[in-house]
Formats: C-alpha cells, sequence, structure tokens
C-alpha cells in the first residue's frame, strides 16, 4: 500500500527508502516500480541501474506504521474485522460481509475506491486463506478474486516470492530451476522435505505452501475479538451528526440480542469518517439490557463527544459484554414484572455526569459494622442486598461512632442512663450483648473487643450502643461506650 498526501502516477516507478548497512535501501515500491524489476531490501544504487527513471523519497517509517493501524480501524467498515499484516497490509475477514455489497468483485472495486479517495493506491484480493489473499494481492492481477477450491490454479502462474519465503530461500529456489508456485508443487515433496525439514517457517516453502493452498491451519489473531451483535447505517452522503439515526440501529441490535435470548451492558457507536479517521462513543449500563429506547437514551447529551470531521457516512452501533436475559411469567395476563426503574435511572446519571460520580452500597465480607458494607461504581450492578445487612443492625449508621458519657451501667449490660449530644437518655429497655470481637488481620494489636446492645430510652427511641473493652481485660482503662446508629 502506498502512502502519500498527493498520490504519484502509477506508471512511474516509485520507491520509498531508508538507511541500511551499505547506503539507502528499497523499504517500498508501487506497482510500476515491481514491474520493472525493484525488489524489497535493495539498495537503491543498484535498482536505479535496473530503472534509471525510479523516483525516489525517504520513508516515514514511523509514520506509516501509526497510519497502518488507523486505516485498520477504518476499513471496518466492509467487516467487522481486520487485522495489520505486516508493514504494508492489512487482512481483513469479509465473510458474509460480501453479499452486502453485491458480490466480492463489487466489495472490492468499492474499496479500492474508498482507499483512493484518500490517496492511496491499493492491490486487493479475495481468497479462501490468508496466504492465498497476500500472494494475489502482491503479485495477482488487479482485484484478484480466488474462489473456494480455486487457490492451486490461481496461485499456480504466481512467483514463488508469492509464499512469503526469504530472500535466501528465493535464491535457492531459483538455482533450483523453481520459479513459480505451479512448479514447487509439481516437485515430489519428498525430496524437498529433505532439503527444508529442520528450517524455520519463513525458510521452509512446503510450509508456506500449504498455509496457502489451506492444508496446514494459518489462524488470524486480532487484537480485539469481533462483534457477535452490530449493525450498521451506510449514508448516501456525509453528515455531521448521528441523532437521526440512532433509534434505528438501536431497534435493529435490540431485536438481535432479543432473538439470541440475550442483553448488553455496553454499546459502542462508531462513525468512519470521510478523512480516513474513526470516531468512537461508547456507553455502559448497570444491568444486561436490550430496550431501544433505554440505550437510545444513554446517548443523550454525549453525541457532541463525537468528533465528525468533514463528515461521515458509515455508522456501526455495537453491542459489548453480552449476557443472557432470562424472561419469566410473573403475572397472569402474559406480561413480566421486571425492577429496571432504579437501573435505568442509574444508566442515565452515569451517562450523563461519569461512571465515577454514581454509586452504590455494597455488602463486604466483614463482621465489624464500619467495615461491613462500602460503596462501589453503580456500572458493576446494583446493590439490591442491603436490606441483608446481618442480623438486626440499623438502617442509619454513624461513621465514625459517637463517643457517649454514662452515668450508670448495668453489669454485663447496657448504661442505665447515657448523656448523648448534651442529652439525658434513661434506658426503658434493652436487648444484647453482641460480641464482635476484633479481626486481627486488620486490627492492631491490643484492638479491644465490642459488646453491642440495641436499648430503647424513656422516650422510644431505639438506639445501637456499644461497649469497648471489659473491664481487667489488660487492653486499657476502663470500658468505653458509643452510639453506632439509631432504629427507625
Amino acid at each position: 500500500m502506498e502512502r502519500q498526501g498527493n498520490a504519484s502516477s502509477d506508471d512511474i516507478p516509485l520507491v520509498l527508502a531508508r538507511e541500511g548497512t551499505h547506503g539507502p535501501v528499497v523499504y517500498a515500491t508501487n506497482r510500476a516500480g515491481r514491474l520493472s524489476g525493484i525488489s524489497m531490501g535493495s539498495r537503491v544504487v543498484d535498482m536505479r541501474a535496473i530503472c534509471p527513471e525510479m523516483q525516489v523519497e525517504y520513508a516515514d517509517v514511523a509514520g506509516d506504521a501509526a497510519a497502518l493501524q488507523r486505516l485498520m480501524l477504518w476499513v471496518r467498515r466492509w467487516c467487522p474485522w481486520s487485522v495489520t499484516d505486516g508493514a504494508d497490509g492489512l487482512i481483513l475477514d469479509t465473510t458474509g460481509s460480501d453479499h452486502l455489497m453485491a458480490g466480492e468483485v463489487a466489495m472490492l472495486i468499492e474499496m479500492e475506491t474508498g482507499l483512493s479517495l484518500l490517496g492511496l493506491t491499493s492491490q486487493l484480493a479475495v481468497a479462501p486463506t490468508w496466504g492465498a489473499a497476500w500472494g494475489l494481492a502482491r503479485y495477482g492481477t488487479v482485484r484478484s478474486v480466488c474462489p473456494e477450491g480455486g487457490v492451486a490454479q490461481h496461485m499456480a502462474a504466481l512467483p514463488v516470492a508469492s509464499l512469503r519465503l526469504d530472500t535466501d530461500t528465493l535464491l535457492l529456489l531459483q538455482r533450483l530451476g523453481l520459479k513459480t508456485v505451479g512448479q514447487l508443487a509439481d516437485v515430489p515433496r519428498l525430496s524437498l522435505t529433505r532439503r527444508f525439514a529442520k528450517t524455520e517457517l519463513a525458510r521452509n516453502p512446503l510450509m508456506r505452501l500449504d498455509q496457502a493452498m489451506g492444508v496446514l491451519a494459518e489462524p488470524v489473531a486480532s487484537v480485539d475479538a469481533p462483534p457477535t451483535f452490530w449493525v450498521q447505517a451506510r449514508l448516501p452522503e456525509p453528515i455531521f451528526d448521528p441523532t437521526h439515526y440512532l433509534p434505528g440501529l438501536c431497534e435493529d441490535l435490540c431485536c438481535a440480542l432479543a432473538k439470541a435470548g440475550s442483553g448488553c451492558r455496553r454499546l459502542y457507536l462508531t462513525v468512519y469518517r470521510t478523512d480516513g479517521e474513526v470516531s468512537s462513543l461508547s456507553v455502559a449500563t448497570s444491568h444486561p439490557s436490550r430496550d431501544p429506547d433505554h440505550l437510545r437514551r444513554l446517548f443523550n447529551d454525549r453525541l457532541e463527544k463525537i468528533n465528525p470531521g468533514f463528515g461521515f457516512d458509515l455508522i456501526t452501533l455495537e453491542a459489548g459484554a453480552v449476557e443472557p436475559i432470562d424472561v419469566v411469567q410473573t403475572r397472569l395476563d402474559g406480561q413480566t414484572e421486571n425492577d429496571l426503574a432504579l437501573p435505568r435511572l442509574i444508566d442515565r446519571l452515569t451517562a450523563k455526569f461519569g461512571a465515577k460520580a454514581v454509586k452504590v452500597p455494597v455488602l463486604k465480607d466483614s463482621h465489624v459494622p464500619e467495615r461491613a458494607e462500602g460503596w462501589r461504581p453503580a456500572l458493576n450492578g446494583v446493590g439490591h442486598d442491603r436490606a441483608a445487612i446481618a442480623r438486626s443492625r440499623p438502617l442509619r449508621m454513624l461513621d465514625p461512632a459517637e463517643e457517649v458519657r454514662v452515668l450508670y451501667a448495668v453489669p454485663e449490660g447496657p448504661p442505665a442512663q447515657f448523656i448523648w449530644r448534651r442529652q439525658t437518655h434513661r434506658v426503658a429497655r434493652y436487648q444484647g450483648p453482641e460480641r464482635i470481637a476484633p479481626e486481627w488481620w486488620k486490627d492492631r494489636p491490643g484492638t479491644r473487643l465490642r459488646d453491642y446492645f440495641r436499648v430503647e430510652n424513656h422516650e422510644g427511641q431505639r438506639f445501637w450502643l456499644y461497649r469497648e473493652g471489659l473491664h481487667e481485660d489488660g487492653r486499657g482503662g476502663d470500658p468505653r461506650w458509643f452510639v453506632q446508629g439509631m432504629f427507625e
């Protein structure tokens, strides 16, 4: 693939060079250069002797790598999955995508047109295997289409360089008179196996041949898995605001999720700009959802974060974190009751204010009251288990607990009277104690145990008190009393 701002004519041999051990070497060349005999890695001086009219420009290797990464995302307008292939190529998994564009030939023409609008000259090929597609794109005809079962026929006339072999192996095959893939395939495998049995992949023509023919598997790994649920909207002309198309995309995506009995907890909205850039926006939910109206509302007041550039002509909506949703009939009329009011409110607040701004309580594995409950981001799931706090503890807790002044204490019981916040409370009845020992793996040495009491004063107010320590426990002076919480 050739990178430029103003593309030169395809009839003029052009190479990109970079510094080598013995002077500049060819880093990349266009189709005219390859047809003129210019080879990658050769010295520019030697290639100029072969092709005097060759034009030379210095390559920006780092810039090309970054541009190729951006282009790898942009070409997903034609398929849900793509990956870079070396320093100058891309691999796209177009399985099931060609019928959306009237076949593979029409798809390649659309790809070539789209890339040319970015100023890129491309060589394209469709084949059943990675190896065949690599060879046909670089050494085949323009827009090569190889059907299933036709790899051997289409690659027979290609040079052995189309098998992704290193320079030394190519030179050895040429000395043996094996110049094309067809000639290599006709040689008895036993004689070649003896010569290349212990060589690595890039130097083993038999393994490369088997990969191209589909005999030897060659999996292609991407940095991200292809989406299972995604929909797209192709636009007749570039626009700057996806709001009009968002309801339809959410409806189509939720229909696909409903058929699979699933819901999603994350949505990715992506726009493909006409200048070759990609802009994305994501939202999340606290519970799996497939309600199109609810999911659409999550993008309210957030679409302005998308950078439209000079406009975009393709919008995709992808479902992430897909989970099954069980539909259970809970009413006689066949309808279902679901407690989604709180999750939907949390989703909308999170979408507006951010994930860190909305939190819910969560129980923790501790019997110490102030450690038994904490807070976490609401998108990890709504805390419906607050009422399950162990035993009969109050809903209103003080943090930290407030110390009270005891006027008189019942032995092994609560104080008969105590002063809290300048008010004197006479204990009318009580329940307890509930003893809680220190957590030795967290507390400091010398931490005293607690005895908790539920007490009710003479006015009917109920408190949760605890005594810290015991007389003569060897961990301090007299016990101290605290109010930990109040009962409704």
